[in-house]
């Protein structure tokens, strides 16, 4: 009987892959998007496609930083401008951790959401892209673009492990 419990077990270890396992103990888990809007760009040069933070916007990547303090990232991604990076690695020092380039023009794929589900993640973009992406999560538009001159907005979205979504968005100005 020992034998036949030795050879059950070492069929069960042969037969299971541990990344679909860890993948499946994911999808058991609250998965927690934060969306922040990139700190405020230099806009002196209107030409500048990639500007950098200004002044006041590297003060608020530093308190993005603080108000993050207690919220340990497993991932942190961001678009591959300057203003977003800046803004990300704020947050990405303070928790000594990496930042992730994503691609605005694939928001919310298979792979996204295969890297993220039951994990908490920081997302750094755009006045269009969060609110976009964030829609894409809930499968349905609530919200519109972010006005430009709003730096401050937070918006704070999961998905529970039975796949309902919800969403709210903070000002932190």
């Amino acid at each position: 009987m020992k034998t036949f419990y030795i050879f059950i077990i070492s069929l069960i270890c042969t037969v299971i892959n541990p990344t679909e396992v860890s993948a499946q103990q994911n999808q058991d888990k609250m998965t927690t998007y934060y969306f922040i809007r990139h700190a405020e760009k230099d806009t002196t040069d209107p030409t500048n496609r990639d500007p950098e933070l200004t002044e006041k916007g590297k003060q608020r990547a530093e308190n993005w930083a603080r108000i993050f303090k207690e919220v340990e990232f497993d991932h942190i991604y961001t678009t591959d401008y300057s203003r977003t990076r800046a803004t990300a690695q704020a947050v990405a020092k303070s928790q000594q951790n990496s930042v992730e380039i994503y691609d605005p023009r694939q928001l919310y794929s298979k792979d996204f959401q295969g890297k993220t589900s039951g994990k908490t993640v920081l997302v750094v973009g755009h006045s269009n892209t969060n609110p976009q992406f964030v829609n894409l999560i809930l499968g349905e538009k609530v919200y519109g673009d972010i006005d430009e001159s709003e730096s401050g907005s937070l918006f704070i979205v999961t998905v529970g492990p039975d796949g309902t979504k919800k969403a709210e968005v903070l000002y932190i100005n």
